[in-house]
């Protein structure tokens, strides 16, 4: 696949090393030699055990649980590979950390989102690779080039192969006022109807559903967001559709599986009968395997836009 005069490398830390050998897979090399271990005391510790002197080399690294190892896993990593003389270096990164803390939402909040694209490009890294940022505007956090890949297409290909495009019978909906310019992209894929899910939250991580904007009575709802924390504000959406509503069942997926504390429980617990996710972050060790979580893989998508950045060709249909 990949047939560019200068070689390419990809290399890794220790967030996701099954999407990191399905991709490596996908481009038809061999994952780089390095460890990313840590010491006694807890520091990161990097060793790249082969030359890239000159190359064109892909870190791949999600910032998910536990963030802050993992980012220092990647910054410590990019630092290596510029010292050793890497031509060009791209950090890939399924799942950007931090991306909520995108603007000062009372006095005296940091912008850690800003901080992180900050430490990145100090790092080294020449362009980030990215897939479904919470907020757009961080592509502007950097003083790099950005691709932000959009998961949509992955999930609009899923959900046309079961119910078809242009059902009558079933509904894209947003869990709230802040999706909803993804979910209106979503549903013209799907050329489905759309509705919303009108909520006021009171405090992080608890949300009061007040309404339904939109018809979903007697509808199969398919509820799309960008990420699943603790899962309190989609399973409350999820109830409110149905009884509210009068959804009649509730399909729902999101980009990222961050799926932290009650997660899991709510979602076994809860109305909605699917809940597919994209394999940007690995499933929790520490938790059950929950019955009505499927995932879907990013790794050709990834691989694409890698092969494409490598052979300097626009990647610009990835995002449609």
């Amino acid at each position: 696949m990949i047939t560019n005069g200068k070689e390419v490398k990809v290399f890794a830390g220790n967030s996701n090393p099954v999407l990191v050998e399905a991709i490596c897979q996908s481009l038809g090399i061999p994952r780089g030699k390095s460890d990313a271990k840590a010491f006694a005391d807890g520091e990161c510790s990097i060793s790249v055990h082969e030359p890239v002197r000159g190359q064109d080399i892909f870190i791949i690294q999600s910032t998910c649980k536990p963030v802050n190892d993992n980012l220092m896993e990647l910054l410590v990593m990019i630092d290596a590979m510029k010292r050793a003389s890497a031509g060009r270096i791209t950090a890939v990164i399924p799942y950007f950390g931090y991306a909520r803390q995108d603007r000062k939402a009372k006095s005296r909040d940091p912008i850690s989102a800003k901080l992180v694209a900050n430490l990145i490009t100090k790092a080294g890294a020449n362009r980030v690779l990215t897939m479904d940022l919470h907020a757009n505007q961080i592509q502007g956090f950097f003083d790099i080039p950005v691709d932000n890949l959009m998961g949509a297409p992955l999930f609009a290909n899923h959900y046309v192969s079961r119910f078809g495009k242009g059902n009558d019978d079933v509904v894209v909906v947003s869990p709230d006022v802040g999706s909803v310019a993804r979910v209106r992209t979503f549903s013209h894929k799907l050329e489905m109807n759309m509705a919303i899910v009108d909520k006021r939250r009171e405090k992080a991580n608890q949300s009061e559903v007040m309404n339904i904007i939109g018809k979903v009575k007697g509808k199969t709802v398919i509820l799309l967001d960008d990420m699943v924390d603790t899962a309190g504000s989609l399973c409350g959406a999820a109830e409110a559709l149905v009884e509210v509503g009068g959804a009649r069942e509730i399909y729902a997926c999101a980009s990222h599986g961050v799926l932290s504390g009650p997660a899991i429980e709510r979602i076994e617990q809860s109305c909605i009968k699917e809940m597919t996710l994209l394999d940007t972050i690995p499933y929790p060790k520490d938790k059950p395997q929950c019955s009505k979580i499927n995932y879907l893989s990013v790794a050709p998508v990834f691989a694409e836009a890698i092969d494409r950045i490598h052979e300097e060709v626009s990647i610009s249909s990835l995002f449609e």
